[in-house]
């Protein structure tokens, strides 16, 4: 038996005297094979000549017949069917080793996949969810302000913003290719879609949840409305819109990886959809871990810019 993609060469062994010659036989770890045993042989199965017994067991169709390491069973045309045992062990085209995943990340890190090194993959996703969610920021900040401070911006775009919140980004793939196809604009229109709502609601919602005590002392120490926008809403505010942030990201990290699985020559999804075309089980299973490792970063990310941007978050 041997392992995979492991070049075998079949012993010489003596065939024997008699009418029954000896066989080897290699088998691939995690399959079977058929062993003609009266290929070599003088009497063969055309002539009546078939398999009693293994290992001195009786066997017939039906059965096996257990040989330590293995198990034999007899098919219907007379030939031995070789099963070694597997144990507890998985197949690699299944679940490949850890071993496996760790090499394929170095040859992919040095010699590329697809024409594209590592780096460019992972940095070309990362480079669309920041554009996605930059322009989904730039339009659904002032939007949740607007609709946070004017009740006529409320009614007017606050059942738009509640009915979009809930349809998942991927529902919205086939809707985008229509419009802009499946070049780097649909791409891009999809997570801004993603973010934008998201980024509208935790404006509205920072902005809704300022205290109205602080609005009026800034009143009655005579600052105006700029002042007020400037010293009290906006400070007490960022808080809202940093969590919204950081599941904006976390969201458009997701989509985006869904989005390069239906058309793009580059990227992390675009990674695992061909590596899957081809069953390379560690490649798929290396990019899902990448996709982990990246999304955790980035929401490490956002939280030490909070750390930073917002020191009085939860200081009333």
């Amino acid at each position: 038996m041997h392992g995979t993609g492991v070049e075998v060469t079949l012993p010489e062994i003596e065939s024997g005297s008699g009418f029954a010659k000896n066989d080897v036989l290699a088998v691939k770890a995690y399959r079977t094979k058929l062993l003609k045993w009266d290929a070599n042989d003088s009497e063969t199965r055309k002539g009546g000549a078939k398999i009693v017994a293994v290992n001195g067991q009786l066997i017939v169709f039906g059965t096996d017949v257990d040989a330590g390491d293995l198990k034999i069973a007899l098919t219907q045309k007379g030939t031995l069917n070789v099963k070694p045992n597997k144990g507890i062990q998985m197949e690699p085209i299944w679940l490949p080793a850890p071993e496996d995943v760790w090499n394929r990340l170095k040859e992919i890190s040095t010699s590329g996949f697809k024409n594209y090194t590592l780096a460019e993959h992972l940095g070309f996703s990362l480079f669309r969810v920041v554009i996605g969610f930059f322009l989904g920021a730039l339009v659904g900040i002032p939007l949740g302000y607007a609709m946070g401070l004017s009740d006529w911006f409320r009614g007017w775009f606050d059942p738009i913003v509640e009915f979009m919140r809930p349809v998942p980004p991927l529902a919205l793939i086939p809707l985008v290719i229509i419009w802009a196809g499946i070049g780097e604009v649909g791409k891009t229109i999809l997570l801004f879609l993603a973010a934008l709502w998201i980024m509208a609601i935790a404006s509205r919602a920072g902005v809704s949840g300022v205290r109205i005590s602080k609005v009026h002392a800034a009143y009655s120490l005579g600052a105006s409305k700029w002042q007020i926008m400037r010293y009290v809403i906006v400070p007490n505010s960022l808080p809202e819109i940093f969590t919204g942030a950081r599941v904006a990201m976390g969201v458009c990290w997701g989509t985006v990886v869904a989005a390069e699985l239906v058309a793009a020559e580059k990227g992390a999804g675009m990674m695992i959809m061909v590596a899957s075309k081809f069953q390379q089980t560690d490649i798929v299973i290396l990019g899902i871990i990448l996709i982990g490792i990246i999304g955790f970063g980035i929401d490490m990310l956002m939280r030490w810019a909070e750390r930073i941007l917002v020191p009085w978050k939860g200081r009333g």
